[in-house]
């Protein structure tokens, strides 16, 4: 999909998955997820993640919203 480092952000329907979730991509496959926050209002709902890729098909997640809604820029440090 991605390789390690790469900063995602991909629409599609947030999962429980094996005791975890996962984003069932709009553009095929899945990304296992890498949750800080479990985002209980979204699940087996269309979401937005962003995120940067951690290992093969793993997200660390920073941010996940309603499809459509718009999500704050990760911070960056100076």
């Amino acid at each position: 999909m991605a390789v390690i480092g790469t900063r995602i952000e991909e629409t599609g329907t947030l999962l429980r998955d094996a005791g975890g979730f996962s984003l069932r991509r709009d553009l095929g496959g899945r990304w296992k997820l890498d949750l800080h926050r479990v985002p209980v209002d979204h699940i087996e709902k269309r979401v937005r993640i962003t995120g940067v890729v951690v290992s093969e098909d793993l997200v660390d997640v920073d941010g996940v919203a309603p499809e459509g809604a718009s999500l704050p820029s990760p911070s960056v440090a100076t």
